[in-house]
């Protein structure tokens, strides 16, 4: 797979995700990076992209940080055994 098409990919896994995260839970604010690039390379990759999510939701309101994660985690689904290798997530409530 060519960088380009790589990029594409990745473009299209980044969309489908904060398509499931606005429909599960509406955030108020939310912000996805591609962070592949760095990663290239790196054998445990397998293909699979590299997000950072900064996230803001009502939903999280008196959760501990570990629940908002599970949260993000449960509404990327299948995406994290497939599509999505590593996910950094900054999120809080509001």
């Amino acid at each position: 797979m060519t960088q380009d098409d790589m990029a594409s990919h990745n473009q299209q896994r980044m969309e489908t995700l904060k398509a499931r995260l606005i429909a599960a839970l509406s955030p108020a604010q939310l912000n996805i990076i591609d962070d592949s690039q760095h990663h290239a390379g790196h054998a445990s990759a397998k293909g699979g992209a590299h997000f950072s999510i900064e996230i803001t939701c009502a939903a999280f309101q008196g959760k501990t940080l570990v629940q908002q994660h599970r949260l993000v985690y449960e509404a990327a689904g299948d995406l994290m055994d497939s599509e999505i290798h590593a996910l950094s997530i900054r999120s809080k409530a509001g």
